[in-house]
């Protein structure tokens, strides 16, 4: 047996043992293979559940829908505003923890009303030590149990253990919080996260898998993984972008060289938060710039 079954082997049974378990579910990979992982220990005893709010892309709630079915698990979704709190609005280097105390304890309420005593969520053992990350005290504060992280499963096991599941979102990137997208100290309002919302709609449109587009205060900066970056740099790509994500709101569309980056606007990693809009304008391929017509 190889060391990634006798983990999943181990992770499984230790859910056998649960009389019911309330999955904080996303449809990310992460929460999906904790929730096949529920469904097949517990069957009808495994519910996964989905916080709805204005910080989840209305694609990702399509997403989660969809893999809940795939997986044959009951699927539950509690709806709250992150934007009730005034601690989140602030957008400090405090705001994933937050954010993640908000939603796990939106999935204690509707574990209670279910009658259920445990709350699992998707944290791996890949994401600890990786640098800032508050999310994961509200994780221990709540004492959410984490059956990935509990069993040592990293990222790429949980991958490969999405595949044995045959789950569609085996190779799925991650995808934060639309709040993510906002730089640290800057107010994350329902406007910020409704224009963001609408570009990254349509670079999913246009074909872009890995990307995220960053809301310094009006300026939209889009970052792209480096394999689809000759894409973005396609002149015709420039100007439809420019066109299009000027109408979702922006008062001016940049291009990011650098490429995709996780957490390039806020403390999530052990790298210095973003600078403001007009210090991160000199690092960027402006879409106006005549050179590209």
């Amino acid at each position: 047996m190889s060391a990634v079954s006798e983990k999943l082997a181990a992770a499984r049974e230790d859910l056998e043992s649960r009389d019911g378990v309330l999955i904080a579910f996303s449809g990310g990979v992460d929460s999906s293979v904790v929730a096949a992982l529920a469904h097949d220990a517990l069957g009808d005893d495994a519910i996964a559940c989905t916080a709805k709010s204005e910080t989840l892309p209305a694609a990702e709630l399509t997403d989660a829908t969809r893999v809940a079915e795939e997986i044959g698990i009951r699927h539950e979704i509690v709806e709250f505003s992150e934007l009730d709190s005034e601690e989140f609005i602030q957008n400090d280097d405090m705001r994933c923890y937050h954010c993640r105390s908000m939603r796990l304890g939106a999935m204690y309420d509707r574990a209670r009303e279910l009658d259920i005593d445990v709350v699992c969520d998707g944290t791996n053992a890949s994401d600890v030590g990786e640098g800032h990350r508050p999310g994961l005290r509200a994780v221990e504060e709540l004492d959410a149990y984490s059956p990935l992280l509990e069993h040592g499963i990293e990222k790429e096991e949980v991958r490969e253990i999405a595949r044995e599941y045959d789950l569609s979102v085996a190779d799925k990137p991650s995808m934060a919080c639309l709040s993510s997208r906002i730089p640290t100290g800057l107010e994350v309002t329902e406007e910020r996260l409704s224009r963001v919302e609408k570009a990254e709609r349509l670079l999913r449109t246009w074909g872009f898998e890995q990307f995220r587009v960053r809301d310094h205060d009006g300026l939209a900066r889009i970052e792209v993984g480096e394999e689809e970056l000759e894409t973005a740099l396609d002149p015709d790509f420039v100007r439809t972008a420019r066109d299009h994500i000027e109408d979702c709101g922006f008062d001016h569309v940049t291009l990011d060289l650098h490429g995709y980056e996780t957490g390039s606007v806020s403390p999530e990693t052990e790298e210095p938060a973003e600078e403001e809009a007009e210090d991160v304008v000199s690092n960027v391929f402006d879409a106006d710039y005549p050179s590209v017509d």
